[in-house]
């Protein structure tokens, strides 16, 4: 055998071949479906096509396979099951079947788990061939012969050769046709695989007659009937490859080149050929091929009903006769099945039976009604056989329902579609056990909603290799019901759970109960509304309501089969009248007639005896009538009866599921309600088509028409709480329900039983306290949770009743939970609605995730051009299956306080966007991000994305997620804004990295060889690396640098170059004419996706990576939570921590650095939670890691300190030339001065003396760390920090020391939003020491400069700090109007977050303007109230004692005005537990401030005895408390005048004098008793959620005041 010729036989077996093109032609993708004997046949006329030639039958058994599939069904993971038992299965017989076609087999056939192949040649050639066939097997054997799973069941093969006359038939129509192979050989070939065993090749005695048989080693196992093949003897000269090149002179079709395992695939574009290979392939999968999709595409797990007919023919049947009887059959059967919507998948002879295989619900056929379509379809084919075909020995048919693998199986030059699951081998095993019945699981009875009485229980029987079949019956056929039926609503009203959300529903049927009551009229109500919109409870809900006011209520639950029966509806109706619908039979008649006596003659009582299965004696009157007469005349008796029954109390129907009505029975409910007074209540679907009677109903001017709509976020959320059980659920839940639910109360009831069922959520009891957890980050989830306001009120009145909460379990991914069967059910039936180019588009829009871009969206669809891919989102966004995403819906309104350079800013972005046109497609798609309306969507219809996600096979799963997450890497970095970068500074240099991967190569990239799951050839996913495309820091422009070569000395050249910066509108000088920062699209629509990814391909490295990523980008959106959320995946990542350090091992490998960075990254969140102790402990531990130890002692502080002063300069190391390693330590450095800082922060919550000496040794280190690092920001942010710390501890002189320094530092980088960012920290900084050294109006003029940055910037927590000290310098100035429009803007801006101290600011700043602000009003006082009694325990509060001092002290002065002295003495009690607790900052000595009028009242009011836990020693007390305000607040002298009076009526009052509350207390001429007296009109004008409304009661105009207002605003 030459070289170029063909490949020898060695590496034949190999099956190692190249790549075959990238995309193959039609033909060739139908030939790969379908065996060589079709493609190389020549088309006969006649029906059935039946052909005989000589041949070779190899079949191969794949045992154990069964016994595999039964393990997996009783773990009852179905999806997980089918995935790995699809896996195992197409791996192992992919290799089977590139063997055979190396040595030239045509594979037939692959059914279930056998697999059957064929070598066609001359008789003459037959004992060369069978040499070849047997070579085959015995390698096969020996490769394959055993499979060990890890589920420790073993895959053997059984083999069985034959030769001889194969028959080839070919049934069908035009449109469909099916090929099958019999004859003696063909039951020959099953009859060896029966009696081999396991690893055993077994001959049939005409092959081995046929064969040489001098070169096999047999035993012979069966006179006549079989051999057992053991080997081949090695005979000299005889040489297999000689052997193997003559053979192939015999196989017309095998392959000529090395490029693929068939010719088949190498076909010229032939348009006939095609047209008649079409006809071999299943619709479904044929529309698939048509739009292009790829093969690995096809594959889905879905729930399948599977109908498997069995015809079982006469030994003496011809074979021209049995051709023709199983064309006769399939012609039905594939006519009745396709009718009821399924498809005939294979047809397959197994000795004289034949076997029909059906499957409803494959992709594109899914309906709701599917397994009584395939009842019913099989009982209309099992009558017909029986009836037809008369050479039919048996017809069985059994009938199953369950989840499976529906797609290609085999390799890629040759597979199948095809179906696996254990519910396959069940029905195949029923068809044995329960021969010549139409038998069914019990599954495919409970959901095919059919009457029980068109079933019969069977006995139960032992299967082969099944353990639980479960129940199965017997399906008699569709009969008329014998009876009518019961009272009853489809559901029970839950006393626990109020009905949410459905007022305006509810009104509408008041309204017609009055219109009923009162105008004597018939009323109608229809609720119109999808399933599960909750129309049935709303009806439990009327039903209740109804019966509780005194009226009778005939409730009815309708069903499908119902329509079908004439008049069911108002017979039923009219028997739960009578009450004879729950009676026994033996006294019905007794009953009725005890019902009718004195409303009906007793002539006419034998009407009712065929509608209520009665018996009374036919008189002569009713005898003379006709049928037509007779029902007109019931129609009249059953109007009379109602007529006087509603006399005497009202009546109402409740009719559930309307639709299903018969249209006699709305007939007459037409005639009814326009005759008697009664109330109709019924609820409709929308889908259905309702009949002529039932549109006239809807258009009666007495019918009202009620669309019943989604239910609000809120009322949905609440909902969740009550089927929980708790009174809150964490964001991440609320996310989950929202985007899987949509309003839907059906969804949400069965998700939550889901959630519970799965014990995937952890409770927890909101009362107990675990003092000895909080300092634990495992534990935090459990304390921020109970820190957040109850989503509902407690479930039950009890006093003792416990009240919880819920968290998610730590290693729980809700992305990934998958649905309900029955909400999968429903999701997957409204997919297969859509075209199959649309399928496929949502199918790999729900791998990307909830919401995606389009660019990425067609990274995933392989030979999709951008106009198509436009044209189908559009048609799908037409029918609200997908919706573009619109950020600006989800944004608040514009803010009040409007910057003067607005349109300045948008006409300068205009200008930008032009000049950019022209950028690479890389950042244009960075920037698109940003472009929602073009260029994002996201998933508008429930479920639809969770369901679409399921259906993926898990290989092909990962791959898809792999490409995304490849596709995302590069983007996940900072905004071009923000100059890019890692959101965690320097992160990728920092990293321990391999090299970047080259990218992944595209999915249509087809092979020859390998399982037909697994064509993605992708690498390996990698970190970030050092060399991506984008730099950290650029090189600054000309402009730039010349403004930064202005070196601003003083405070005032440094306001003015800000005001001229302001000022001017070219995009060159500009302050706030850059590109917006598009950062948070990026966290949203790169960060967050990316780590789902990452985590779903199983990348944790990676995963960990970028949940640092998104955690410190969350941090910096100022969205604590999502970055608690984030770290707390990261954590699950890390593994349980043990009780010792050095027995810590991480399930994800991680650099210290990434370590640092974890602990620092927790310290911020925790900080921002109150979680004060353990902040500082992973403050630390984040520094030690870093190389930079924090001191414990005094002593360590003390040499630190020494240190820090003295050696931290002459111990820096020599500067490296090496970029990279720059690079590492800056990050380093970065992280070690934000470790710092927040460390400084922490220690100055406490005001004891040891406290300080931390912080001030924390801002040292932190200084000389961003001296170190050089970067001019970071040293102005730590002068910045300097300057703070020290006015906090009341050090006046380097406070503005070091706020000069900072001044001095800065070079106003304008054109780096860096820079900018510092600009606003230090000009926040200037407004607040002007408030605090008195000048207002320099400082309100200084707040509006640095809002209009930090606006512009999208930095909520400065911008927060920013109006808290906007507000108090306007408050102080008296300018309450300006203090009202500013607390406008921080409602905006924190209302809709979980920042529960700037909600403790802005209630502060509300109480203020109560006290003092001249009447107005931001929020009524009950509300403040209730924000505080319910955040006060809270660990965020009871750390920020500077803010809660002020708070007690306002809700103090607010009761001793309504002189509730005990309220007065209970908050100034808790008052002063914290005074010796603040600082010297301006929320604390606002505090004080208040705290001290408090006592000066306090010492008014002592005189008259009204205080029971005050001592008497309170004027000394007070006058202690007045010295250690000055000794404290030296740095806020704003408030020394009014302290200074205060003290002087102290004094005054020492010495009896006459002191006026009004004069003392009240300096600002308020009017807070007419607030406090109107405040009850007041709520009742003024909700929760209403945008900050203003309420003035009796204000005096200052129009003074109003004219600088509106200077300072415009």
């Amino acid at each position: 055998m030459t070289q170029d010729s063909t490949l020898p036989a060695a590496a034949m077996a190999t099956g190692e071949r190249e790549a075959a093109p990238p995309l193959w032609p039609a033909e060739a993708r139908l030939a790969a479906l379908l065996p060589d004997l079709l493609v190389f046949r020549k088309p006969r006329l006649s029906e059935p096509e039946l052909a005989t030639a000589e041949g070779v039958l190899l079949g191969v058994h794949v045992t154990g396979f069964t016994a595999l599939m039964d393990r997996f069904s009783l773990t009852c993971k179905s999806e997980h099951d089918m995935d790995k038992l699809a896996h195992i299965f197409s791996y192992y017989i992919s290799d089977i079947v590139e063997h055979v076609l190396c040595f030239g087999g045509d594979i037939l056939n692959i059914t279930g788990n056998v697999l059957l192949a064929l070598w066609t040649v001359e008789q003459k050639q037959l004992s060369d061939i069978i040499t070849l066939v047997a070579r085959c097997s015995l390698e096969i054997q020996e490769k394959f012969g055993i499979y060990h799973t890890r589920e420790g069941q073993d895959l053997q093969l059984k083999i069985g050769l034959s030769a001889g006359r194969i028959s080839q038939v070919i049934v069908g129509d035009e449109q469909r046709q099916y090929l099958l192979v019999i004859g003696r050989d063909v039951d020959d070939v099953q009859l060896a695989q029966r009696l081999a065993q396991a690893n055993e090749i077994v001959l049939s005695w005409n092959c081995w007659k046929l064969c040489e048989q001098y070169m096999f080693e047999v035993e012979i196992m069966r006179e006549d009937e079989a051999v057992k093949l053991r080997d081949m003897r090695i005979i000299d000269p005889f040489d297999f490859d000689e052997h193997f090149d003559k053979c192939l002179d015999y196989l017309p079709h095998y392959r000529t080149s090395a490029e693929t395992l068939r010719t088949a695939l190498e076909l010229d574009p032939d348009s006939a050929l095609e047209q008649t290979l079409r006809k071999h392939i299943m619709k479904s999968l044929l529309k698939k091929i048509d739009e292009g999709h790829p093969v690995e595409y096809v594959s889905e797990f879905r729930t399948v009903t599977m109908v498997l007919v069995s015809l079982e023919f006469h030994k003496t049947a011809w074979m021209l006769h049995l051709c023709r009887l199983i064309q006769e059959a399939a012609l039905y059967i594939s006519t009745v099945i396709e009718k009821g919507g399924g498809q005939l998948s294979r047809i397959f002879m197994f000795e004289k039976r034949c076997m029909f295989l059906c499957v409803f619900g494959l992709p594109g056929d899914k309906k709701p009604d599917e397994c009584a379509q395939a009842l019913e379809s099989s009982f209309s084919i099992f009558s017909f056989c029986w009836e037809n075909l008369a050479e039919t020995k048996l017809v069985s048919i059994s009938i199953t329902n369950g989840p499976v693998f529906c797609g290609v199986v085999g390799a890629v030059a040759r597979h199948e579609y095809t179906v696996i699951g254990p519910k396959v081998s069940l029905v195949a095993r029923m068809i044995t056990a329960y021969p010549g019945l139409v038998s069914c699981d019990e599954v495919t009875y409970l959901r095919s909603m059919l009457p029980a009485y068109n079933f019969k229980k069977l006995p139960e029987k032992m299967m082969k290799n099944i353990s639980n079949p479960g129940k199965i019956y017997e399906y008699l056929g569709h009969g008329r019901s014998i009876m009518f039926g019961k009272r009853h609503l489809a559901r029970e009203r839950n006393k626990n759970h109020p009905l949410l959300g459905r007022e305006k529903e509810l009104e509408a049927f008041r309204m017609a109960q009055q219109g009923c009551l009162y105008q004597k009229k018939g009323q109608a109500v229809l609720y119109e509304g999808g399933k599960g919109y909750g129309k049935s409870q709303l009806l439990a809900e009327i039903n209740f309501l109804a019966q509780k006011e005194g009226h009778r209520v005939l409730p009815l639950k309708l069903k499908e089969a119902d329509s079908k029966q004439c008049f069911y509806a108002i017979q039923t109706l009219m028997a739960i009248f009578f009450e004879i619908d729950t009676c026994p039979a033996y006294c019905r008649q007794e009953c009725l007639q005890r019902q009718l006596r004195g409303m009906v003659e007793e002539p006419f009582h034998c009407l009712f005896n065929n509608l209520f299965f009665v018996k009374f004696p036919l008189s002569f009157r009713v005898s003379r009538m006709d049928d037509l007469v007779r029902q007109r005349k019931v129609k009249a008796c059953f109007i009379q009866v109602l007529q006087e029954a509603a006399r005497e109390m009202p009546l109402i129907f409740l009719i559930d599921e309307a639709q299903y009505m018969d249209a006699a029975s709305w007939e007459f409910l037409g005639t009814l309600l326009s005759s008697v007074p009664i109330i109709m209540v019924m609820t409709l679907t929308p889908t259905y088509t309702l009949c002529g009677w039932a549109q006239h109903f809807l258009q009666s001017p007495r019918a009202i028409f009620v669309p019943i709509s989604k239910l609000a976020t809120t009322s949905l959320l609440r909902m969740a709480c009550w089927e929980l059980g708790v009174v809150s659920i964490p964001q991440e839940l609320q996310i989950y329900l929202l985007r899987r639910c949509f309003g839907n109360p059906l969804y949400c009831e069965v998700l939550c039983q889901d959630l519970l069922s799965k014990d995937i959520l952890l409770f927890h009891d909101l009362q107990k306290e675990e003092e000895e957890e909080k300092s634990k980050w495992e534990t935090l989830s459990a304390n921020v949770m109970k820190s957040t306001m109850y989503s509902i009120s407690p479930a039950s009145p009890e006093e003792h009743k416990k009240l919880y909460v819920c968290t998610v379990k730590d290693d729980v991914n809700l992305d990934t939970v998958l649905l309900p069967p029955s909400l999968k059910e429903i999701a997957v039936n409204q997919l297969d609605q859509l075209s199959p180019e649309e399928q496929l588009l949502v199918k790999c829009a729900a791998i990307i995730g909830h919401s995606f871009h389009i660019d990425l969206l067609q990274h995933l669809l392989p030979g999709w051009d951008k106009n198509k891919l436009l044209q189908v989102l559009r048609a799908l966004v037409d029918i609200h299956v997908l919706r573009w995403f619109n950020k600006s819906q989800k944004l608040s309104t514009e803010p009040i306080l409007v910057p003067s350079s607005i349109n300045i800013t948008n006409q300068t972005k205009e200008k930008k966007k032009k000049s950019d046109a022209g950028s690479g497609s890389f950042l244009r798609l960075q920037e698109e991000l940003s472009l929602p309306q073009t260029e994002v969507l996201e998933f508008g219809m429930p479920l639809l994305r969770e369901a679409a996600w399921e259906l993926w096979p898990k290989e092909q799963q990962i791959a898809l997620h792999l490409e995304c997450a490849c596709f995302l890497r590069d983007l996940a970095c900072r905004c071009g804004s923000c100059h890019g970068g890692d959101f965690v500074p320097f992160h990728r240099f920092a990293i321990c990295s391999t090299k970047s991967s080259n990218g992944t190569s595209r999915f249509c990239t087809y092979r020859d060889t390998g399982s037909v799951l697994t064509q993605v050839i992708t690498d390996k996913l990698q970190l970030p690396s050092s060399q991506d495309s984008f730099q950290f820091h650029t090189k600054p422009s000309r402009t730039q640098e010349a403004f930064s070569s202005e070196h601003c000395r003083t405070e005032e050249e440094f306001l003015d170059q800000v005001s001229r910066k302001l000022s001017q509108t070219s995009p060159e000088k500009g302050l706030l004419t850059m590109k917006p920062c598009h950062c948070e699209e990026i966290l949203k629509l790169v960060l967050s996706p990316l780590t789902q990814h990452c985590l779903v391909i199983g990348e944790t490295t990676c995963a960990f990576y970028y949940l640092l990523e998104a955690a410190a980008a969350s941090l910096d959106l100022s969205d604590n939570y999502m970055a608690f959320f984030y770290l707390r995946k990261a954590s699950s990542l890390l593994g349980q921590r043990s009780a010792f350090s050095f027995l810590r091992k991480h399930k994800v490998k991680i650099c210290r650095f990434e370590e640092a960075t974890f602990c620092c990254l927790r310290s911020e969140v925790c900080f921002n939670m109150g979680q004060i102790t353990l902040a500082k402990k992973l403050a630390r531990q984040a520094l030690r890691l870093l190389k930079r130890n924090f001191p414990w002692t005094w002593f360590g502080v003390l040499f630190q300190t020494f240190l820090e002063k003295y050696w931290h300069s002459c111990s820096l190391s020599q500067p490296t030339s090496n970029p990279s390693e720059i690079k590492k330590k800056l990050a380093v450095l970065q992280q070690q001065v934000h470790c710092l800082s927040l460390l400084w922060q922490l220690y100055n919550l406490e005001a004891t003396a040891s406290s300080r000496r931390f912080a001030c040794l924390a801002t040292l280190m932190q200084k000389n760390s961003a001296e170190e690092f050089a970067s001019e920001a970071q040293i102005v942010s730590t002068y910045l920090d300097l300057s703070q710390l020290s006015q906090n501890m009341g050090n006046r002189e380097k406070w503005l020391h070091c706020e000069q320094i900072a001044i001095q530092k800065s070079t106003l980088c304008w054109f780096s939003r860096e820079g900018l960012l510092t600009t606003a920290q230090l000009m926040q900084a200037l407004a607040y020491t002007k408030l605090c050294l008195g000048h207002l109006d320099f400082s309100i003029k200084l707040g509006f400069q640095a809002h209009e940055i930090c606006r512009y910037l999208k930095k909520p927590a400065l911008e927060n700090l920013v109006l808290s000290v906007l507000f108090r310098s306007a408050f102080l100035k008296k300018k309450f109007d300006l203090c009202v429009h500013v607390l406008e803007s921080q409602w905006a801006l924190i209302s809709q977050g979980h920042d529960v101290l700037g909600l403790a600011c802005f209630y502060s700043a509300c109480l203020d303007l109560l006290l003092y602000g001249k009447g107005l009003l931001c929020r009524p006082f009950s509300e403040c109230l209730q924000f505080i009694e319910h955040y006060e325990h809270s660990c965020v509060l009871t750390s920020q004692s500077n803010v809660m001092l002020g708070i007690y002290s306002s809700l103090a002065m607010w009761f001793a005005q309504d002189a509730q002295w005990d309220l007065f003495e209970h908050h100034l009690s808790k008052a002063c537990q914290l005074v010796k607790r603040t600082n010297a900052s301006l929320f604390g000595s606002h505090g004080f401030v208040r705290f001290l009028e408090c006592h000066v009242l306090m010492l008014q009011k002592m005189p008259e005895g009204i205080f029971m836990h005050i001592p008497s020693e309170t004027r000394s007390q007070t006058l202690k408390y007045f010295k250690e305000f000055f000794s404290r607040c030296v740095t806020c002298p704003v408030y020394h005048q009014w302290v200074s009076e205060l003290k002087a009526s102290v004094m005054r009052c020492g010495k009896r004098e006459s002191m006026y509350f009004t004069s003392i207390i009240r300096p600002f001429d308020n009017h807070l008793t007419r607030i406090w007296l109107e405040e009850e009109s007041l709520e009742e004008n003024n909700s929760y959620g209403r945008n900050l409304g203003m309420e003035r009661f009796d204000r005096v105009a200052d129009v003074k005041d109003a004219e600088e207002t509106q200077e300072y605003m415009c």
